[in-house]
Parts: C-alpha cells; structure tokens; sequence
C-alpha cells in the first residue's frame, strides 16, 4: 500500500501553507498598531456598512455573476462592460486563476523585484519556474528597468508581472515601458493595487484595446478600504476575460461581498476621503522624518513607505524589532542590493503616524 504522500503532484508535494505571521501577530496581540499589511486605517464607509447589513440578510441566497458591479466597473475604466471584468476573492485569486490559464510545470513567470510575494506563491503551486529580474539601484533609489524584464525572456517565458505603483518601492513604470513589454504578445499582467491612491489618469487600462495579452489586476483592499471583503478584479480583452473567467469556481465572490463593493464604488465621496488623508500623511511622514541622518525614504504614491537605514549603520529588522517594543507592527525587508537598512510601513491612523515618527527617530538618535 502506498503511502499518501506518493499521490501528491511532484510541484506541490512539501510546500508549505502560506501564513502571515504579522497578521497573526495583530490578531493575536490587538493592542498592537498595524502599520505592516497596506491595510486602509479607515473603517468602511456607511453606505457600504448598509449594504452589508442589507445583504447579510439574504445570505441563505446563492450570489449571481455579478453583472452590476461588473458593469459599473467597466464603466469606471471605460471599458465596453461586464464581458472585460472578471471577479475574484481578493486580487490573490484573480492572480491564481490567471496563472492556471497560461502556466505548465516547468514554464516560466517574471516577476520584477522588490515586489508583492503573490506571484512567487501562485508560480510555486503551479510547479513555473519564477524568474526575478531586479529593479536598478541607482542614486540611491529604487527604479524600474523594462530592459531588465525583456532580457529575461526566454522561450519558456509564459507571463510577465509588474505590479504598478511598486509594492514595496511605491513608484510608477513609465507608460512607455509598458508599451516595450505589451509589445512582446506575452500574457502580461500589470497589478494596480494601488493605483487609486495616485488616481486612475496613472492605470495602464489603455494599452487593453490594442494589446489583448494585458490584464490589469485591481482590489478593493486598499485605498478603498475593504482588505476584509476580499474583492478584486481583472480588467481584460472580452475574449481574453472570458476563457479565463471558465476557469473560475462558481460562486468565487460571495453575495454580500459583491454588493459591498459596488456601495464602495459608487461612494466616490469616501474614497477621495481616503485617498486625500493617505496622501496627505504620506507626505506629512516623510517630510518629518527627512532630517534623520543616513535614512533613505522613498517616496510613495501608495499607502505605505520603504526605508533604507543602511547609512545609518542600523539594520532594518532591528528597527522593526524596536517598534514592535512601542506597539507598532512594522514590516521587515530582507538585505538586497548589499543593504541591511530596509523596512517598510503602513499608514495609520494620525496617531500611529505621529508614534511611529517618534519611534523611528528615537531608534536612529540611539
């Protein structure tokens, strides 16, 4: 008799469950202040708390295909309508099941680095191999580098991801770039999951109409707020969405999921709210902490800032530790580039914000 685990695909067989041990901190420990996971510190809106509560009473109901928020997605990026839209549990489900359309065992994704850890995950379970191709070092920043990208092409290339702004350097790839990689008729996904915070003039849903082998790949966790609902979508080709809409479980978004988004949507409102105040205290932090001798800031178009403290002579990971002291849960960001210094923060609240300053500069002034 065979032992189970000789039945396991060969590319799943010893992966282990994705945990994210700062989330689970958070839950854990809630007095802790979340300033790790790009989470909005707005809590939602009351339209969308009243459709919540409108919805959660016909929960018994199976939902339908979403032709409404759909449609009003579509009509937001100019889209013809619902065929261009595809839903998902959050955009980590939009990314798996585009990745089980294009990817075989052996295949390969690139991926741009520093960047969101979704794609290797997606790429993993599928038994692709993911090829990095890293972001360019100079002056100290951190810019994109589409000839990187392209260099990197082989024939077993089967998508191209960028995400755009940068999760973790919140910087924007210039559209012309986008052009150089649409250009190569490889599935190239392009993950907007910040862009709203800089406005859609910056999203790339252009490039659909000429180029059908771009996805864009939105979420409602961000700036508008909903990281619990898990919401996202892809905005697509009508053929393109369409075989790989097949591919989705049914029933992927729940009913009540669904009909918060489209509250959110149409609250226009509550999201400038959002945006203006994330915006505003991005610049606010980084300005008060621009005295801070040898501490890289990167400016952000997002809801969380990457440092560099390298100059310092302190470590990141030490930062963070320290933080987490002062009841603030940071990100921590492995050594590249031959630095140590890196760690990244999530907007709060205004005073999280003026803690987390406080800590940050008490650290360095050690």
């Amino acid at each position: 008799m065979k032992n189970i685990q000789d039945y396991f695909v060969p590319w799943v067989k010893g992966i282990p469950m994705y945990v994210s041990s700062h989330i689970e901190l958070a839950w854990r420990e809630p007095g802790l202040h979340r300033m790790m996971s790009n989470e909005n510190p707005i809590p939602p809106s009351p339209k969308v708390l009243e459709a919540i509560q409108k919805y959660g009473q016909m929960a018994n109901r199976y939902p339908d295909q979403g032709l409404i928020v759909r449609s009003k997605i579509a009509e937001i990026n100019g889209l013809d309508g619902p065929e261009n839209v595809m839903l998902g549990n959050g955009s980590s489900e939009v990314f798996d099941n585009i990745f089980r359309c294009f990817l075989e065992p052996g295949q390969e994704v690139i991926q741009h680095t520093p960047c969101f850890g979704i794609y290797k995950l997606r790429c993993n379970i599928l038994g692709g191999k993911l090829i990095s191709a890293p972001m360019r070092y100079e002056n100290r920043q951190l810019e994109f580098d589409a000839d990187a990208i392209l260099a990197a092409v082989t024939d077993k290339t089967k998508i191209i991801v960028v995400a755009n702004p940068n999760n973790p350097t919140g910087n924007f790839m210039d559209a012309k770039d986008f052009v150089k990689i649409a250009r190569t008729g490889i599935p190239f996904v392009v993950d907007e999951a910040y862009v709203e915070f800089a406005g859609l003039e910056m999203s790339q849903v252009g490039l659909i109409e000429k180029y059908p082998n771009v996805l864009i790949t939105r979420t409602l966790s961000k700036a508008y707020g909903l990281a619990g609902m898990r919401f996202g979508y892809a905005l697509g080709d009508e053929e393109v969405i369409g075989q790989i809409s097949a591919a989705l479980l049914p029933w992927n978004v729940g009913t009540i999921p669904m009909w918060a988004a489209l509250a959110a949507l149409e609250d226009a409102a509550a999201l400038e709210e959002r945006v203006k105040f994330n915006n505003s205290e991005v610049d606010f932090i980084e300005e008060s902490l621009s005295d801070v001798k040898g501490l890289d800031i990167f400016h952000s178009h997002a809801n969380y800032i990457l440092f560099d403290g390298t100059d310092t002579g302190k470590k990141g990971a030490d930062m963070v530790a320290f933080a987490q002291e002062r009841g603030l849960i940071l990100r921590p960001q492995s050594p590249m580039y031959g630095r140590d210094g890196w760690f990244r923060i999530t907007l709060g609240d205004k005073a999280e914000n003026r803690m987390l300053i406080e800590a940050v500069k008490e650290f360095y002034s050690r």
